[in-house]
């Protein structure tokens, strides 16, 4: 067998082999917009694989006529562009100073972030000091503790190592300061690895609920991902209660849990397709370079 028939059989199994796992990897999200499309006798049935049954609106049209679910995305929205937008000006800011390979210290201002990364001070401390700062129950709280992924801070170092330092050379030549470096080479030079970052940091902001349910009491700055999670919560409280005989049968249908995660999920997946072509070249850069 010739050594291109070999190639070419191999290109043939490694698209079968990805075809499969994008199959299992969606199955899960269609069954469960099969759910929120079908009626509840269906579902309760258990006739409900990846095909909607007795086609209904229904559960989509209480998930709009819920108002908190629409202030939850406003606020949601408002959340994840602050986050994104401070996260990456700070996480640009550092990784350009640590870029530079005559800044003093640089070895020690590694090593202190590069700690970070597997230590720790745990979630009390980080509770005591949020609370300390009066900062619980503000926007403030979900935004300024996770600000800088170190992680992220040492894609960025490697993307910007990559890029020729001669430039920045010729721009010093120029007189050009350092502030305008960064604004008119590094910058526009750095756009794969920028919309890179700014998608990771956005879909952790997006998913996040773990710090909203340590610091946030008032229900006007839930964001959607607590709000689906106390909604399923409440239902399985609800369904012991039912279980235990304390006269307590109001459950959610799982069509509406369903259209609730679809809610939830369908904003952040639209903004990907328009940062797919950064992607896989900010992606591919960090990894070589790091």
């Amino acid at each position: 067998m010739s050594e291109r028939a070999v190639s070419r059989i191999f290109d043939i199994f490694n698209v079968l082999l990805i075809t499969f796992v994008v199959i299992l990897c969606l199955m899960p999200f269609i069954h469960i917009i099969a759910v929120s499309l079908s009626s509840s006798r269906p579902i309760m049935a258990g006739l409900v694989s990846f095909f909607p049954r007795d086609f209904s609106f229904e559960a989509y049209a209480q998930v709009f006529s819920d108002m908190s679910m629409i202030r939850s995305l406003g606020f949601t929205i408002f959340l994840t562009i602050l986050a994104t937008a401070l996260s990456m000006a700070m996480t640009i800011a550092v990784a350009f100073a640590l870029s530079k390979k005559d800044l003093r210290g640089r070895k020690w201002f590694m090593l202190i972030i590069v700690i970070t990364m597997f230590f720790s001070g745990g979630i009390i401390p980080d509770y005591i000091l949020v609370r300390s700062l009066n900062l619980l129950d503000t926007v403030w709280a979900l935004v300024l503790p996770g600000l800088i992924s170190p992680f992220y801070m040492i894609i960025l170092i490697s993307f910007l190592n990559s890029i020729p330092k001669s430039l920045e050379e010729a721009a010093e030549i120029d007189g050009t300061t350092h502030l305008g470096t960064l604004f008119r080479i590094i910058l526009p030079l750095s756009l794969p690895a920028l919309a890179t970052l700014s998608l990771f940091y956005a879909v952790g902001r997006w998913n996040g609920f773990q710090d909203a349910l340590m610091y946030i009491n008032n229900t006007n700055l839930y964001p959607l991902q607590l709000k689906l999670y106390q909604m399923i919560q409440n239902n399985q409280v609800s369904d012991l209660m039912q279980q235990e005989g304390l006269g307590m049968n109001k459950l959610m249908p799982e069509s509406l849990k369903a259209a609730s995660v679809v809610f939830t999920t369908l904003p952040i997946l639209i903004v990907y397709p328009f940062l797919q072509r950064y992607f896989i070249s900010g992606m591919m850069v960090g990894a070589v370079k790091g």
